[in-house]
């Protein structure tokens, strides 16, 4: 007999929620790779727990916060979600933990752009997938 939790309804309720929390985590992720990589200064050999930890609390509060405010904006355009992304990590960022370079300001900025890149990079490189994907 058929679990009574699994029906063909359920079905479409969980794609539609993989919809909504995808983009969330896709910034949360994005935000705290750029955040590891700039705290590490590009030597992943040293990473420590207490790095991904920072990393991961800065990704995560500025991975939730963008996507609160490009959910609030409606908005679909790669440009605004990269810099949304990016303006929130380094924000998160600058008041998460201490510079490891230059001004107080300069990791946080560093990182900010980092996010926002790979923001801008992944999310095209998804839209390209997909668009190639719907071709064919």
């Amino acid at each position: 007999m058929p679990c009574p939790c699994h029906k063909i309804g359920d079905y479409r309720v969980s794609l539609s929620m993989q919809r909504k929390i995808a983009p969330v985590l896709e910034n949360v992720a994005e935000s705290t790779a750029a955040c590891l990589v700039t705290m590490m200064q590009g030597n992943l050999f040293a990473i420590g727990l207490s790095h991904w930890l920072i990393a991961s609390q800065t990704g995560v509060i500025a991975g939730v916060i963008a996507s609160l405010a490009i959910f609030a904006t409606q908005t679909d355009n790669r440009w605004a979600i990269s810099l949304v992304l990016g303006a929130m990590t380094a924000v998160v960022d600058f008041f998460m933990h201490p510079g490891g370079f230059g001004p107080v300001f300069m990791e946080a900025l560093v990182t900010g752009i980092g996010a926002a890149a790979l923001s801008f990079a992944v999310g095209s490189a998804w839209r390209w997938y997909r668009g190639e994907r719907a071709a064919t």
